[in-house]
């Protein structure tokens, strides 16, 4: 089936997916005069300084005026911008990055192995939920660090107000291989066989529902690794599926661009950027970085809804239909999406993602599973997604 005929149908699938095709959106430079506040465009990175970026900002009309630019560089533009200095104050990135070794040293004393969505489990070190164990951990530091008003500059330009913060600590040790290519949360953390599913306008949302970020806690030379970009990629429509592909894979491995940082510099780009963790070939530098996720406050139901109660009471019903039978109940009644979650007790090991309250349903059913062992089954899955 052509492309044509799939774009028609409004269902991107692998079928659509073509190198030739990305090179073409790849084709388009970064123009520097449409971003009269970014300082320099580096191998089509867009960088700022972040002072004169703040003084721009300081009234409300120069406020909106570099909102509106930083939204364009991440939309139309490269996807990615760099802001050189976002903490002035090194001292402060120093104080969370003790916080954070510490909390590293525990959990190898423990001797726990942290799962990666797209490097085998053990290659780096990771902190899952590093933003509620650093406000526990040391409330001071946490509020000089997250009072930055670069986080929240970028976090409001993309989002908009109401944003919610997470984070994860990923630390690349010497030898560290290079992530593949890929997209980000949401939809870059589903196999292809379920983005499929998805129609092409789902697939222009997801982008703008998160916003990507990254502050180096350690200062990264290019042979440290820091992160592989595809500006412009962010572009290419069918590009979630795009990234399962080997060819596109391979592109990505001999095209992609890589720009030093210093610690306390901070990168932001669009999920929809073809990205991915670089090597680290030095022989000692262990690359630190707190990797921000900022979601858009619309990502929320308007009912809190208990799921496991009703998937307690609809088990004997959906029992007596079939898993077959009882798909679009089990739809309607389970949670079908894995996430959020605590990472450390309910890891993706398997894949990028842990199973769903849905897929434990329909496990239930295939299995045959009596009530006792449904209850069970459920308890141990909410207790795995509480952080403490």
């Amino acid at each position: 089936m052509s492309r044509t005929t799939h774009a028609a149908r409004g269902r991107p699938t692998e079928a659509d997916c073509r190198v030739e095709d990305l090179v073409a959106v790849l084709a388009d430079p970064t123009d520097a005069s449409r971003y009269p506040h970014a300082a320099a465009v580096e191998q089509g990175v867009l960088v700022y300084e972040t002072a004169s970026v703040l003084s721009a900002a300081g009234t409300d009309a120069g406020r909106w005026d570099v909102r509106s630019e930083l939204v364009d560089a991440l939309t139309d533009g490269p996807g990615v911008v760099v802001f050189r200095g976002a903490f002035p104050d090194r001292t402060v990135v120093d104080r969370a990055t003790a916080a954070f070794e510490e909390l590293i040293a525990e959990q190898r004393a423990g001797g726990a192995v942290a799962g990666d969505h797209f490097a085998p489990p053990g290659a780096n070190d990771r902190v899952w939920n590093a933003l509620e164990k650093l406000a526990v951990r040391a409330p001071e530091v946490f509020v000089d660090y997250y009072a930055n008003d670069v986080l929240a500059l970028v976090s409001e330009a993309w989002l908009g107000p109401g944003y919610q913060m997470t984070s994860q600590v990923n630390v690349v040790n010497p030898g560290g291989r290079a992530q593949v290519g890929h997209r980000d949360y949401h939809l870059g953390f589903l196999p292809g066989t379920t983005i499929e599913r998805y129609p092409a306008h789902v697939h222009r949302l997801s982008p703008v529902l998160t916003l990507q970020g990254a502050v180096a806690h350690s200062d990264m030379p290019v042979e440290s690794g820091p992160t592989l970009y595809l500006p412009h990629s962010q572009k290419y429509e069918p590009g979630y599926l795009a990234t399962n592909l080997p060819e596109f894979r391979e592109y990505f491995e001999t095209h992609h661009v890589q720009l030093p940082l210093q610690t306390g510099d901070a990168a932001f780009f669009n999920p929809a950027v073809i990205h991915g963790a670089g090597h680290n070939r030095s022989a000692g530098i262990r690359r630190m970085a707190n990797l921000l996720q900022v979601s858009s406050a619309f990502g929320r139901a308007m009912e809190s809804v208990d799921r496991e109660r009703m998937c307690l009471a609809l088990l004997p019903a959906l029992r007596r239909r079939g898993a077959d039978a009882a798909g679009n109940a089990i739809a309607a009644a389970a949670e079908g999406y894995a996430f959020p979650t605590n990472l450390d007790r309910d890891p993706p090991v398997e894949g990028l993602a842990p199973p769903s309250q849905a897929d434990l349903v329909r496990r239930a059913l295939a299995e045959g599973w009596d009530d006792d062992t449904f209850r069970a089954e459920l308890a141990a899955r909410s207790e795995r997604r509480r952080t403490a």
